[in-house]
């Protein structure tokens, strides 16, 4: 007869095998079966082996969505610690950043990703759909998105995934503040999406959330009077995370939030408000004394900008930093309690970054790194190793088709990045190193993790060269050391234009340079550039818009 011995040995100690990336204790230590064939206890074992590991191989992975709103990289200390002293800009330690660090930490780091256009709503499209802005065709912002694209939530809803998305949307149109867009787009709990604006305070009421700050007049406004722990946006919004991970722990799940902060006006609750108020606010070196040579038709500086501007702005925009840190802190401690971080996949990013003064410039918009350099942290530990740091250039068209990847789904077909979890897995070889990034302007760049080529109506082609000169202050496009690699960029952007239909490369001025760059001919000899037009002033402190 057979029969089920006891095993007094601590399972941590026994023999282990793994499957699927996951541990199991081989029952054959548990067995007693001197009369069993020998031939038939194996199939027995390796049956019961097998549909365990079938059981825990079937359980899919969550996908959770972090973004935060024109987000400057260099305030998280994951990306501080990658920089060297003389890039702080905003100092080594003056934010820390330990949560969203731990994502890094635990799992990998992209240090050349870009916003696929460095604007609100054009970047948000490319994100969740895989395609690049004139095929979304979200190219400028309140543009709303095209009915028939499909969403990584709309993939994963198909799977049965239950889905859900709260916080800014800036996908359906003008609509301000517009709580629950009737188009889901695969987000089906969206009770707590609204399609525009960057409130700071928010209520749940019976008749469903609402802005809780408003004018004298009774409109929806940007205060933060009275905003707490409950009732500031970021605080409201993480708890709305929380309530959908309580609710849907035991199924598989894909969340997105996307936070309103750090965005202006640069205001928070207490006790963030007060917290960098004495700060010694470090001041880019970019931000005053360029010269007319040193900066691009396309990039003029914000008119009054002065390092008094950046002492002003940057203190809250700190305190809106660590806010963000310690709430989603709080939504990680909410997975660790449900056992279930490990099975979770976890992004953060931003939609594009933030000047900050660097350049004389405030806000987006431009190529510099501040403008479309994001952050862009992924955690999958069955899949990609703790500490991988990815160097390659991508960006947001990059992620749809990848974090679908990683967690083993196909896509719809409709996805025009590429694949990088080749990257993220740490199996990749001949990767191609670019990206291609274009704007609302009229410019278009590629960008390798070293070399940035910028093309624009508004002048000459520039080259800058991150390595030799990270500053941004010096146009690299007549060195000859770069004259291959331009030609070779050059190419490849012409080819990006015609296949996905970019009717910025194939236009005036753009078009022109492009052949330039594409072919032989050594010497640039375009016409000259336009007048910079001043960059419009947004007062970061402001509270209405």
């Amino acid at each position: 007869m057979c029969s089920f011995r006891g095993d007094d040995t601590p399972a941590r100690n026994r023999p282990r095998t793994r499957i699927f990336g996951r541990r199991f204790y081989p029952f054959h230590q548990l067995i007693s079966c001197p009369t069993l064939p020998r031939v038939m206890f194996r199939i027995l074992t390796l049956s019961i082996i097998t549909l365990a590991a079938i059981q825990a191989a079937a359980k899919p992975l969550n996908l959770l969505v972090i973004q935060t709103d024109e987000h400057n990289y260099r305030t998280l200390g994951c990306y501080r610690k990658l920089l060297p002293e003389s890039d702080y800009y905003f100092g080594k330690d003056v934010v820390k950043t330990p949560n969203i660090d731990w994502i890094a930490d635990n799992g990998a780091i992209c240090t050349s990703f870009y916003a696929t256009s460095p604007v609100c709503s054009p970047s948000r499209a490319a994100l969740v759909t895989g395609q690049y802005p004139q095929n979304t065709p979200v190219v400028s912002n309140n543009t709303p998105m095209s009915d028939d694209v499909v969403t990584f939530a709309e993939i994963l809803r198909r799977q049965g995934y239950a889905t859900g998305y709260a916080g800014k949307w800036h996908l359906d149109g003008d609509g301000k503040p517009q709580w629950r867009p009737k188009r889901h787009f695969g987000f089906e709990d969206n009770r707590f999406m609204f399609n525009r604006g960057h409130w700071k305070k928010f209520a749940d009421t019976p008749e469903g959330p609402k802005v809780a700050s408003v004018d004298k007049r009774g409109n929806p406004s940007y205060g933060v009077n009275g905003a707490d722990e409950n009732s500031f946006a970021t605080d409201w919004l993480a708890d709305k995370v929380v309530d959908f991970i309580d609710k849907n722990k035991s199924k598989p799940f894909c969340y997105m939030v996307s936070f309103p902060d750090p965005h202006g006006p640069n205001t928070v609750r207490a006790p963030y408000d007060s917290k960098y108020t004495d700060v010694k606010v470090p001041i880019p070196a970019t931000t005053l004394n360029k010269t007319r040579q040193q900066t691009p038709p396309w990039a003029a500086v914000t008119p009054k900008l002065t390092a008094d501007t950046v002492r002003s702005i940057m203190p809250g925009y700190y305190g809106m930093v660590e806010c963000l840190d310690d709430n989603i802190g709080k939504i990680l401690n909410r997975l660790r309690k449900h056992g279930i971080l490990e099975n979770t996949v976890i992004v953060f990013t931003s939609d594009h970054g933030d000047l900050c003064g660097e350049h004389g410039r405030l806000n987006k918009g431009v190529p510099y790194e501040g403008s479309a350099r994001i952050p862009l942290l992924l955690y999958c530990p069955s899949e990609v190793k703790k500490g991988t740091v990815i160097n390659q250039a991508l960006s947001c068209v990059d992620f749809l088709p990848t974090v679908m990847d990683l967690m083993g789904h196909k896509t719809a077909g409709r996805e025009e990045g590429r694949n990088a979890s080749s990257l993220f897995r740490g199996t990749a070889k001949n990767w191609h190193d670019v990206a291609f990034i274009r704007a609302t302007g009229g410019w278009v760049m590629a960008a390798t993790d070293q070399l940035k080529l910028v093309f624009s109506p508004q002048g000459k082609p520039w080259l800058f060269d991150l390595q030799g000169d990270p500053d941004e202050l010096n146009n690299h496009i007549a060195a000859p050391q770069h004259r291959t690699k331009i030609r070779s960029l050059a190419q490849q952007l012409i080819a990006y234009g015609k296949k996905y239909n970019d009717p910025h490369t194939q236009r005036g001025r753009v078009e022109q340079d492009l052949a330039w760059a594409a072919s032989d001919a050594k010497n640039y000899s375009g016409p000259p550039d336009s007048e910079p037009k001043p960059a419009k002033r947004n007062r970061k402190n402001k509270t209405k818009k």
